[in-house]
């Protein structure tokens, strides 16, 4: 598949699509044969992401945007987002020599305003936002292994058990979990390990500390952007929710229902781990 049609700073390039291309469901069997441009509705969904536009609102030398969004919906309601970013966590993870399943990862949330009606928002006391919580767990790459987002108002240790009761059972492979201590206390900690078997890591603040400081363990995760460049032109030191903040359709949420916001997120990631296999 090749565009007729000047390119897009976000569109994939040819190396990229090769990675991404086996991921991608085939057509389903009987009726009309598939004639729709994948490549352009990936295309598509990442300007979107990028951008920050609405659905409706996507070029018109893109397919009609009900076409780009039922893709995006179906491969939301049939995992394969979720799938895409397990394959691609895989080879990025081999790629730099380590081994398919983790064994540590860390834990973090973030608070986002949420734009027009929403499902499930609250207000976030600590951080003075109306709106919606990201909490994700990560690998020691920065590289995303699961994450909800729910309500503001519900605090860390909520939403921690709410990540574990979707992804404890999942990720056994486990051994230690980083957190901050927003997620600690040690009678919750012990409960946490009793109830999901994971073993939480608090990593505290340096006594006297005042202001922002990267707490070992923990920057991968953290809204950081700092550091040395590396060869490829990337901060060596900027993880995961600072990645996140360069696509403008995640600087708020926009989503009606939060299982969206969390396919949002998914697909963020998809396309920054392309990026980096190509």
């Amino acid at each position: 598949m090749t565009n007729t049609r000047p390119a897009y700073d976000t569109d994939l390039t040819q190396s990229q699509w090769q990675v991404l291309a086996p991921l991608i469901p085939a057509a389903k069997s009987g009726g009309r044969p598939r004639s729709t441009n994948i490549l352009e509705v990936l295309n598509a969904i990442f300007y979107l992401m990028r951008a920050g536009c609405a659905w409706r609102l996507l070029p018109h030398d893109f397919p009609k945007w009900q076409t780009v969004y039922y893709y995006f919906r179906q491969w939301q309601q049939d995992k394969t987002w979720e799938a895409i970013n397990t394959r691609l966590r895989e080879q990025v993870r081999v790629q730099a020599g380590r081994s398919l399943q983790p064994s540590a990862g860390s834990i973090d949330s973030q608070s986002v305003k949420t734009a027009g009606a929403a499902q499930e928002r609250g207000w976030d006391g600590g951080k003075r936002v109306n709106g919606r919580k990201r909490t994700i767990i990560v690998d020691t790459m920065g590289l995303l292994l699961g994450a909800v987002v729910h309500s503001a108002g519900r605090s860390d240790h909520k939403g921690l058990i709410l990540l574990a009761t979707w992804f404890a059972a999942v990720w056994t492979s486990l051994q230690v979990i980083w957190t901050d201590s927003t997620f600690g206390g040690k009678r919750f900690t012990a409960w946490v390990q009793e109830t999901f078997g994971w073993v939480l890591a608090v990593v505290k603040r340096q006594e006297g500390q005042q202001g922002f400081a990267v707490l070992p363990k923990r920057w991968v995760v953290e809204r950081c952007s700092f550091g040395e460049y590396s060869p490829n032109g990337e901060r060596t030191r900027e993880r995961t929710f600072a990645w996140f903040g360069r696509y403008r359709r995640l600087s708020k949420d926009y989503e009606y229902l939060p299982t969206t916001s969390e396919t949002m997120l998914y697909v963020a990631m998809v396309n920054i781990m392309v990026r980096r296999l190509a």
